[in-house]
């Protein structure tokens, strides 16, 4: 059994910590246990709890209705939700049960039924990123084993890399990408999507991977050329220095922009070279590789 704090709660279900709180004091279906020093934990049972009912709350069920519920109309009125977000929420809610229970059978299914109908560029930026910001920081406070992280990612980089092989465009472009994580960035699952997406629109990459020395990429990058150069940082180690990093890129990338995306770079303010673009969201990548 997983043991939950108060904040994972809070950054998994949108609730606000001092809310649920309160729902504890009026309402029955929470009882968090306390550790010797009396902080509140909460049971893998418990966080599916808090996800079920802050999906039905944020889509219009008020608080006293939810606690009058069984599990079971519970679960046929999240069912019942057919506004399109409301699905995507809820789906994205079901892989994070499945995952705290290693599940990863239902996991896997969830993402294959959504992703055969919708399509993978559909099923990556609609469930599985917002899936990932869910349980990213989980993932860093190690509040997630460790384990589930390893079988999640392995599932989703999976698909991913297999829409990578199949993926066939009827653009062929002039335009040469090349793609790398530096040393001590190993979560992949960004950069792997970005090449898709590259891929899908007839764009020639060069894929590096993860955990790349910085002279290793200097080097190809002198053989290749490329016009454009992808870096996506999720969870850097410690000791990675941004500032050094971006200092190599203005000393040995002259001649190519560079785009750097990711959570890691989100709140970076300093001033960067004039040949790199950073992207915080998503959607500014998605929108830059379109403009390509």
């Amino acid at each position: 059994m997983n043991a939950f704090t108060i904040k994972d709660l809070e950054n998994l279900s949108g609730i606000k910590a001092h809310t649920i709180r309160i729902w504890e004091q009026r309402y029955t279906f929470l009882k968090p246990r306390r550790t010797d020093t009396n902080i509140r934990y909460y049971s893998n049972d418990e966080l599916k709890t808090i996800l079920n009912i802050a999906l039905l709350n944020k889509y219009g069920y008020k608080i006293s209705h939810i606690n009058r519920m069984g599990p079971e109309e519970i679960r046929q009125r999240i069912l019942s939700l057919n506004d399109t977000q409301a699905v995507q929420e809820r789906i994205v809610t079901e892989l994070v049960q499945e995952m705290v229970d290693l599940n990863m059978h239902c996991f896997e299914e969830i993402l294959d039924r959504y992703i055969s109908i919708n399509g993978i560029e559909r099923g990556v930026t609609q469930i599985i990123f917002p899936f990932l910001e869910k349980t990213g920081v989980l993932w860093l406070t190690g509040h997630i084993n460790p384990a589930q992280e390893h079988l999640v990612s392995n599932v989703i980089r999976q698909k991913v890399i297999a829409a990578i092989e199949t993926t066939n465009s009827h653009i062929q472009s002039e335009k040469t990408v090349m793609l790398f994580l530096p040393e001590g960035e190993h979560h992949e699952l960004g950069l792997l999507f970005i090449s898709y997406l590259l891929k899908s629109r007839g764009i020639r990459t060069v894929y590096l991977g993860a955990n790349v020395p910085f002279n290793d990429a200097a080097y190809v990058l002198d053989l290749k050329k490329p016009e454009t150069v992808f870096v996506h940082l999720t969870a850097c180690i410690p000791s990675f220095n941004f500032d050094k990093f971006l200092n190599n890129i203005k000393e040995k990338f002259t001649n190519s922009q560079v785009i750097i995306s990711g959570s890691a770079i989100a709140s970076y303010s300093k001033k960067i070279p004039p040949n790199v673009f950073l992207k915080s969201s998503l959607k500014e990548v998605v929108d830059f590789i379109r403009g390509l």
